[in-house]
């Protein structure tokens, strides 16, 4: 939990005002309207606030909503876009404080229910809680961050991890699941789809759609290919093509649908690509069947569980050769 902690941290923390300069925090004003400055030098405003209620504790697992924006107000991170579950909230353990007036401390402060906002040095946070040797140019030094924070729920160290233990062995109950099954879900697919055409000696299956024109990529060249990525059970996880997403409800207008660009054979992607994609040539279409083995394996990606074979309706737009 520790390490998870430290990650999440690096992702989520970034700037704030050179406090070293104060000399005495307690005698010293506020940076803004509003703003407090505790003894151990942490600048923060309550918007609402449980005195009495239990604080969060170092190891305690928290799930609160987070942003933070320069002192200019320019957002550099807001959970809503990130959060996994749509619902803005993140989750992490609280770590160990790794200087006076830190993020960490800003959390040891907080109560479920309570929500604040609170300004924190920057350098202090790259070279000390990041460990860098020194801050990012693109961060001005003695900059500030505004971090806003709404405490959502406090899980207790204990109960949290024995709450991650459970969730480790179903994940193991449920990997060994998808592993005894997958052989009997792939030789159905096969049947049922009336798949005749030999695998390649990997496990690979290729079923051309489409010839296209001249000869197929070698390892190395830059290819462009179009995309749409299936579980055996028709479920889309991904896809280059607009229209394919907005049908299958995965549509983000954020991302770009386009041909994927990536070097052949040199394990940008998964091995059934690798291997696929050079058996087709420049607009050619074709179908991949591939094993687990070819694909994510145990572990699986994202939307894709362990143990899961994944088809793949390929298109080869084009390719160059390496520069």
């Amino acid at each position: 939990m520790k390490k998870a902690a430290f990650i999440i941290l690096a992702f989520i923390i970034a700037n704030v005002n050179a406090q070293e300069k104060i000399k005495n925090p307690k005698a010293a004003k506020p940076f803004y309207p509003g703003y407090k400055m505790s003894g151990n030098g942490l600048c923060s405003k309550f918007y609402k606030q449980d005195k009495n209620g239990v604080k969060a504790k170092e190891g305690d697992l928290v799930k609160l909503y987070l942003s933070y924006k320069t002192s200019k107000d320019s957002l550099l991170f807001d959970s809503k876009m990130t959060s996994k579950d749509g619902t803005g909230f993140i989750e992490f353990p609280v770590g160990k404080s790794t200087f006076k007036g830190s993020f960490e401390d800003a959390l040891l402060t907080m109560a479920s229910g309570d929500s604040a906002s609170f300004i924190i040095n920057a350098d202090s946070v790259y070279l000390k809680t990041f460990r860098v040797r020194e801050t990012p140019a693109f961060i001005e030094r003695g900059s500030s961050l505004i971090f806003e924070v709404k405490l959502e729920k406090i899980t207790p160290k204990d109960i949290a991890e024995k709450e991650q233990a459970k969730k480790m062995e179903e994940k193991k109950t449920m990997t060994e699941q998808h592993k005894n099954e997958e052989p009997k879900a792939f030789a159905k697919y096969l049947a049922d789809n009336k798949v005749t055409v030999k695998p390649t000696a990997s496990g690979l299956y290729f079923i051309e759609k489409q010839k296209g024109n001249g000869s197929p990529p070698a390892k190395g060249n830059m290819v462009k290919v179009n995309y749409t990525g299936r579980l055996l059970d028709g479920t889309v996880f991904d896809t280059s093509d607009e229209a394919a997403a907005k049908q299958a409800g995965l549509y983000d207008a954020r991302r770009p649908y386009e041909p994927i660009e990536f070097p052949l054979g040199v394990g940008q992607v998964i091995p059934g690509w690798d291997e696929g994609i050079a058996l087709l040539t420049t607009g050619a279409k074709g179908q991949l069947i591939i094993p687990s083995s070819l694909g994510y394996g145990e572990q699986g990606a994202g939307p894709i569980p362990p143990f899961s074979a994944l088809v793949f309706d390929v298109e080869l737009v084009s390719f160059t050769a390496a520069q």
